[in-house]
């Protein structure tokens, strides 16, 4: 039983960040509301227009990529929980921005199932048979991707630029406080804890990678929380001397990463509008974190982003000093 546990797709610690996901998720909801109501207070309705159009626009994003991802399996449900409602009544939680909802029960359902099954039996002093777990914990892993997946759409279209929304307007007004501190490093944090999960799930299914250490983990969270909070903060600089130019300059950005995320013929999803929606959403990723798209070794394609990456940050930091 013990060297099954230890070859296990899905470890507690994986239970444990999805456990973790949702509350995050709901707490980053009410985050959002309040936000938009301060911003409404203090009259700053340009703000609130920029942080609105970013959050419909982050969960069409993510409610168009689940429905696709359902339709592409013909909706077949893999869980019990998305067994419930039928084909159009999930169209219409989808259309109505609770699709992804029903993703997150039915993770939360296989991880619990995942769990109990590793459990032994209290009559029989053994666990649940063996035919049955990797079945389990193979759903399991899967549905925990896709939710991730989802995860990565939604921190890099609505909480990566939101971060960089609030620190330029910290950056504008002068105003600094401990609790705005914490916002911003919770912000960041939360940002990095989305992009170490999404690193855990994929590697979950590569053979020699199954077994994850979770001080690798750590450090892969540590490594890119200094990556995106560089990024980000350098963009805010830039946004709070020249606010009409940073668009100018993520259209421009978004342009060349759209061709290069192209250029990688990604074949993630199986339509072709599916595809280039993909493509446009690595672009838009790929403006502030790096993101792997293609099989095989990424040692180069790493290291051209990230040069590209710390030259653009240089030049804005430039224009920044030079204003």
């Amino acid at each position: 039983m013990s060297d099954t546990q230890g070859e296990s797709k899905y470890s507690c610690w994986d239970f444990l960040i999805t456990c973790v996901g949702l509350p995050l998720f709901l707490t980053d909801i009410g985050l959002d509301i309040w936000a938009a109501v301060i911003f409404y207070q203090e009259k700053a309705y340009a703000c609130l227009g920029v942080l609105l159009l970013l959050l419909v626009g982050s969960t069409l994003l993510a409610q168009a990529y689940s429905w696709l991802w359902y339709s592409y399996d013909n909706f077949e449900m893999k869980t019990k929980v998305e067994g419930l409602p039928t084909q159009r009544e999930l169209t219409v939680l989808h259309v109505c921005q609770l699709g992804v909802y029903v993703r997150h029960a039915g993770v939360l359902e296989m991880a619990v199932r995942s769990m109990y099954n590793r459990l032994p039996d209290p009559e029989k002093g053994a666990s649940t048979p063996e035919e049955q777990k990797p079945k389990t914990e193979d759903i399991t892993v899967s549905l925990t991707h896709d939710l991730s997946m989802l995860r990565i759409i939604e921190t890099f279209s609505e909480s990566a630029p939101q971060l960089t929304l609030m620190l330029t307007i910290i950056l504008q007004t002068g105003h600094l406080d401990p609790v705005t501190v914490l916002k911003a490093i919770g912000s960041a944090s939360a940002i990095a804890f989305s992009v170490t999960a999404y690193h855990r799930s994929l590697r979950s299914f590569l053979p020699d990678k199954e077994k994850q250490q979770i001080t690798s983990s750590v450090i892969y969270f540590i490594w890119n929380l200094v990556l995106i909070s560089s990024r980000l903060t350098a963009l805010a600089l830039f946004a709070s001397v020249l606010p009409c130019f940073i668009f100018t300059h993520f259209i421009c950005s978004w342009l060349v990463l759209f061709f290069f995320a192209w250029r990688s013929k990604t074949d993630f999803m199986e339509s072709p509008c599916g595809e280039w929606l993909y493509r446009a959403t690595v672009g838009l990723i790929w403006y502030f974190n790096w993101f792997s798209v293609a099989g095989g070794k990424t040692r180069y394609r790493t290291a051209l982003y990230h040069g590209y990456i710390l030259t653009d940050i240089c030049i804005l930091c430039a224009f920044t000093s030079s204003v």
